[in-house]
């Protein structure tokens, strides 16, 4: 039998006179000491954290309520626009400018992300995916106040006026089609896989389907109206009104949105095993087959992450919808994407800037910080809402 006084003595412990304890095999303090610094470091650094969050919270909530308590309702729902200086602080302007730019920005990141996702995981051979992914994400470097500049002196003459009113409806047209294929597609799908579903389940059923119905009606209505809401015989029918307009800005915010929706895509993609890839080719299945039918479904609670971030992107983004969105500190109310407007981060960054002038306008300082409050209460019921869903369908390998 080896003795044990012929061991080496890696941790400093006499191992023919010590015994055998867990101090022993903790080897030195000095050790033990640095674990706890570093520990407490990182515990200190968590707590900052959430005291920031905390503190912003507070600040926020604390000038909100100042304007919730003194405003006159009134004037916060119904006017001609958002006009802050004079006292009508129309919600709805800035509301309905945040979605139309959210909106048409997500059609153009929405499919070009996810496409380009799809082809690096599934199509790209290595050398390929190992050139276009970092040129995809030096996309995501590119300032947003250049996107800013592009989008006011390009996307908007070259591409925005040039669509004009057949262009909108053949857009809008092809939208509500995609969307009501979707419908029909997702409900039919239901009732053939739960088919003797409880009537809690039912109902739940049809109140989404409701939605999604009324949703399809808002779309058909807001693509008509849009249409006729000026004078097609006029030759700058759609023109750039006051330097800009909301749908150059949410072009512009959606190519800023590409690459985020693409890499967080990817990921979601790549995670997929590929056994599930050689089990559908091992029965015959296409490639287009196995990543439409297969991957995707696999990966849809990280697709849906991806959208949500995008989301919360184009609903945050400030600076392109600053610039070119066509407004300054004050707005008409608009449905048309062809009009300026102002989005609800373009309403603050806009009466932001002179805030001197502004502190002494009765409520319109404290208005900046009630917008910023519906704002952080859209995108938290948002990212809430999306994580309830990711979790239920969320497949675990």
């Amino acid at each position: 039998m080896a003795d044990i006084s012929t061991w080496p003595d890696p941790i400093g412990v006499n191992l023919r006179s010590d015994p055998l304890s867990v101090e022993a095999l903790a080897g030195p303090r000095r050790r033990a000491w640095k674990e706890a610094a570093i520990r407490g470091v990182f515990l200190c650094a968590a707590f900052i954290s959430i005291v920031i969050s905390v503190l912003i919270v507070f600040s926020l909530i604390r000038e909100a309520w100042i304007f919730m308590t003194g405003v006159e309702w009134a004037k916060t729902w119904g006017q001609n626009g958002w006009f802050p200086r004079n006292g009508l602080y129309d919600m709805p302007t800035l509301l309905v400018s945040s979605l139309i730019v959210t909106v048409v920005a997500m059609l153009v990141a929405g499919p070009l992300g996810l496409g380009s996702a799809i082809y690096l995981s599934e199509y790209a051979s290595r050398r390929t995916r190992s050139f276009l992914k970092p040129v995809l994400e030096v996309l995501a470097g590119v300032p947003s106040v250049v996107l800013g500049f592009f989008a006011l002196f390009f996307i908007s003459p070259q591409v925005i006026e040039r669509i004009g009113r057949n262009g909108w409806l053949v857009i809008g047209a092809v939208v509500i089609v995609g969307y009501l294929a979707f419908v029909v597609t997702w409900a039919r799908k239901l009732v053939q896989r739960e088919a003797g579903a409880d009537m809690a389940t039912q109902i739940k059923r049809v109140l989404i389907l409701t939605a999604l119905v009324a949703t399809a009606l808002v779309l058909i209505w807001w693509v008509n109206d849009v249409a006729g809401s000026g004078d097609p015989e006029s030759q700058d029918f759609f023109s750039v009104k006051r330097s800009g307009q909301l749908a150059a800005a949410a072009v512009g915010v959606g190519i800023l949105t590409i690459p985020l929706v693409a890499s967080v895509s990817e990921d979601a993609l790549a995670a997929v095993p590929k056994e599930l890839r050689n089990a559908s080719a091992g029965l015959g299945a296409r490639k287009m087959t196995t990543t439409v039918q297969v991957v995707l479904p696999a990966a849809v609670s990280g697709i849906v992450a991806a959208f949500i971030i995008g989301i919360s992107r184009a609903l945050g983004e400030t600076m392109v919808v600053f610039m070119a969105g066509g407004a300054a500190d004050a707005a008409l109310f608009t449905s048309s994407p062809f009009d300026g407007g102002l989005t609800m981060t373009a309403g603050m960054a806009s009466l932001a800037t002179g805030t001197d002038n502004v502190v002494g306008e009765g409520l319109t300082f404290q208005s900046l910080y009630f917008v910023g409050l519906v704002l952080f209460i859209l995108t938290l019921t948002l990212n809430v809402l999306a994580g309830r869903f990711v979790n239920r369908v969320r497949e675990k390998y």
